[in-house]
């Protein structure tokens, strides 16, 4: 299947087929992120996807994820048609998974959403970074946390399973603990069915990462991570949130079900800060 540029996809897709119907971010424009830069933003047309669809032969896939960044923004009926010619032409699938930035969900209804579910979209992934306005702000992610909340709320009204990736550390020194209890806040009202910690990892050629090589932004080393984790974990009031701190970014693999775990994940944060058992630098990846 044709895939233009490099594939991102959640940890969790792993094994799914990436179906590309967008190509790159239509944002692109996040100070920490270098993922879209060498595509420039283009909705695929219906014919071109379902020319991808129909040469697919293997039924090996269970599970199907529509690729770039801003999938989500795709006019509903078109994602309605792309779902369900995925169903019809591979019955094997059983999931059917999306990305999605926080400003596309203000181009579909709650109505919308539900319709989407019931015709098969089941997860909808959203890197929100930070609930810290400051944060957001600084990222220049374009969209604030009281607005990021009402979007999110209206995936979790839908009935589609939402799953949110939070970035340790994008705070740096300066804003750790806002970062943490903002973030905390943001999830506890918005009680995601998945939740995602990812790392901060330096991107050569970012504007963040300029601003780290000028001293005007700070990074956490492996422990004040920790700390930075444990404190976000310690102000979160969600319910069966599964918890997954397992990508290759990250210092120290994590996972379990909140708050139902937490003081065995919070156990075992303090027994990793202790022994300074951390994952080593040159083994993290993005």
């Amino acid at each position: 299947m044709p895939y233009e540029g490099a594939i991102f996809r959640p940890p969790s897709e792993a094994n799914s087929l990436i179906l590309q119907v967008t190509v790159g971010c239509s944002h692109n424009k996040c100070t920490f992120c270098s993922m879209y830069k060498e595509k420039s933003f283009r909705m695929k047309s219906k014919e071109e996807i379902f020319a991808d669809i129909d040469a697919y032969t293997n039924d090996f896939y269970t599970k199907a994820f529509l690729a770039d960044g801003d999938a989500m923004l795709l006019p509903t009926n078109l994602l309605t048609e792309i779902i369900r010619r995925i169903r019809s032409k591979m019955p094997n699938i059983k999931r059917i998974g999306i990305y999605a930035h926080a400003n596309n969900l203000k181009t579909k209804s709650v109505e919308e959403l539900k319709l989407l579910h019931s015709e098969g979209l089941n997860i909808v992934y959203v890197g929100i970074e930070s609930g810290s306005d400051k944060i957001l702000k600084k990222i220049n992610k374009g969209i604030t946390s009281s607005e990021m909340e009402k979007q999110l709320m209206k995936v979790s009204e839908s009935g589609i399973k939402l799953s949110i990736m939070i970035i340790s550390g994008l705070g740096g020194k300066e804003l750790t603990y806002e970062h943490a209890i903002e973030s905390a806040k943001l999830l506890s009202k918005v009680k995601p069915k998945f939740l995602s910690l990812l790392t901060l990892m330096l991107e050569e050629g970012t504007e963040f990462y300029n601003d780290v090589k000028d001293n005007k932004i700070q990074l956490l080393n492996p422990e004040e991570i920790l700390l930075e984790t444990k404190l976000l974990i310690e102000n979160l009031d969600v319910k069966k949130t599964i918890f997954r701190v397992n990508h290759a970014s990250n210092y120290l693999s994590l996972e379990g079900i909140l708050n139902k775990d937490r003081e065995r994940i919070l156990e075992e944060i303090d027994t990793a800060i202790e022994d300074k058992d951390y994952i080593p630098e040159y083994f993290r990846r993005l």
